[in-house]
């Protein structure tokens, strides 16, 4: 009886496993106490991302702080170098970012107070772009990830661009439309979450930031044209020449710019012919007057449709003044409450990549070693840059 109620061997060893047990357990529950404490101090600690920008004909880097704060904006522009050629020379611009993008790395930790080790992550942009500008920023993002042991995130850039709204506008969270205009892209975007993305419209041909260098050319302004055409259009009368509006049949939401391009080469070419002194004032007011009422009357339309009550623009042409100022007047007519990035948020930096990455960090979102340029990669194409699951 009592080595029923006192237990044999196999029985008092049953106590020290279930003693045992218990300890393990305590120290479990210990461990999870400990794990859950790191969790929530690591959650609270800042996450600082560093960014590398070089799709185009800029060497960028930035370090902003939880996807809003930016610590530092490091640019190094070669559009004096490529106006000599009327435009970006590709292999010119590899060049220059290889000679720049240390320095403006160097440059841009230097500036926000930080050292690689406070680093949390590193983003690169990895495409849309020039595949030899954008290798330079790949290649070395990647090295400066690996050295330092740190998570690699690739960054769309056209991602990047939307993302400088969040920079400047706190309030600004999904969902919300935004028009993407540059020299590259032309696409109304349903931003539907943090790095979720639909397109609802887009160019057929020509992009609007294209159409503006175009222009610019043909009129003796030079590269960039958009800016050039931008001061140049406040000294004429928008109303002088009429350009046509093209729609595309079947898509309410997309672009046409080929049409007013040529329209404008044939007035011209016409007036040339007939040795007819060209306003050019009036003429590129006029042909922006075309193009910003394109935009601005799908993108509203879009957003009515949609039913957003906030818009945001983005992009190199996002900084046009007649663009934004028509934009806004739009939102307010419709009650849409407008975004728009400062004028050097608008332009190619590293601080909107660094925006993006921070999202897509938090999301889980990591690159392996074998992350490579895209040139022509969509937006919302995530294959290549991994997502952690759990």
């Amino acid at each position: 009886m009592e080595d029923s109620v006192l237990g044999s061997d196999s029985g008092y060893a049953g106590g020290r496993r279930i003693t045992s047990n218990i300890e393990k357990g305590s120290v479990n529950v210990m461990n999870d106490t400990i794990n859950t404490l790191k969790d929530e101090t690591d959650k609270n600690k800042d996450v600082l991302i560093l960014a590398i920008e070089s799709s185009c004909d800029e060497t960028a880097a930035s370090v902003v702080k939880n996807g809003r704060v930016v610590l530092s904006n490091i640019i190094s522009s070669q559009i004096d170098l490529h106006t000599l050629y009327g435009g970006v020379v590709p292999e010119i611009a590899s060049r220059k970012h290889m000679e720049q993008v240390n320095q403006v790395t160097q440059q841009a930790l230097k500036e926000a107070g930080v050292s690689l080790e406070d680093i949390t992550a590193v983003a690169v942009t990895y495409g849309p772009g020039l595949v030899g500008a954008l290798l330079v920023g790949v290649a070395f993002a990647k090295s400066l990830a690996f050295a330092a042991d740190k998570p690699l995130v690739g960054v769309h850039h056209i991602e990047g661009h939307i993302s400088a709204n969040y920079i400047e506008n706190p309030d600004l969270e999904p969902p919300f439309t935004c028009l993407v205009v540059s020299g590259g892209h032309t696409n109304i975007v349903l931003v539907e979450d943090y790095g979720v993305y639909k397109i609802i419209g887009r160019t057929r041909d020509d992009a609007a930031g294209e159409a503006f260098d175009k222009v610019a050319r043909a009129v003796g302004l030079g590269y960039p044209g958009g800016p050039k055409i931008d001061k140049l259009a406040k000294e004429g009368n928008k109303d002088a020449i009429v350009f046509p509006r093209a729609k595309v049949d079947g898509s309410p939401y997309d672009f046409s710019f080929s049409g007013i391009k040529s329209a404008v080469l044939n007035y011209i070419n016409h007036s040339e012919m007939k040795n007819e002194e060209i306003n050019r004032a009036d003429l590129v007011a006029s042909f922006q007057n075309a193009v910003v009422d394109a935009l601005v009357s799908r993108t509203i339309m879009a957003a009515k449709e949609y039913g957003c009550k906030k818009l945001a623009v983005a992009g190199g042409v996002a900084a046009n003044s007649a663009l934004r100022a028509a934009l806004e007047s739009e939102c307010k007519k419709n009650n849409i409450t407008f975004y728009h990035p400062s004028p050097i948020f608008c332009t190619d930096n590293a601080a909107m990549i660094g925006s993006a990455g921070y999202y897509e960090y938090m999301a889980g979102v990591r690159a392996g070693w074998d992350l490579n340029a895209v040139p022509n990669l969509k937006l919302g194409e995530k294959s290549l840059r991994g997502r952690l699951d759990g």
